[in-house]
């Protein structure tokens, strides 16, 4: 069942050059926007907009490469992109490694809708955010 909350994904994206795809096929455990650090320096604006997702729902083809390192957090994140065009495809925390991290334009349309900022202890007052959206100073406990 999908719902506005968490829908149902099935669906698939390529990186830009079309040499890695990502499937998608299941439910969407949780929306959010990240305005840690690490997630502007990679996005280039001040949030990144992810979907949660479970690993096993997921197939990735094509030959993608990785980038570990130590967040905020504790936890390593470890980013895997395309070697050829540099786009991310997902991400991975070791502090949930049965899930991934996908970036919502990624995926395209119209469903992704956020229900959470993480990391809003270094969101940047120029990112103009819905009020209505709940925040967490780090990470919220669950999803």
């Amino acid at each position: 069942m999908t719902t506005p909350h968490r829908p149902l994904l099935d669906t698939q994206a390529t990186c830009s050059c079309g040499a890695a795809t990502l499937t998608v096929n299941g439910p969407v455990l949780s929306m959010l926007l990240c305005t840690c650090l690490d997630c502007q320096k990679e996005t280039g604006t001040g949030h990144s907009a992810v979907a949660l997702v479970k690993a096993a729902d997921v197939e990735v083809s094509g030959t993608l490469s990785a980038f570990a390192r130590p967040a905020a957090s504790g936890a390593t994140t470890t980013r895997h992109f395309c070697p050829q065009c540099g786009v991310t495809l997902y991400a991975q925390s070791s502090r949930a490694e049965q899930t991934m991290l996908i970036p919502a334009g990624l995926l395209g349309g119209d469903w992704f809708v956020p229900n959470q900022v993480i990391f809003a202890r270094s969101h940047a007052d120029w990112d103009t955010l819905p009020d209505t959206i709940p925040r967490y100073e780090t990470y919220r406990e669950g999803l």
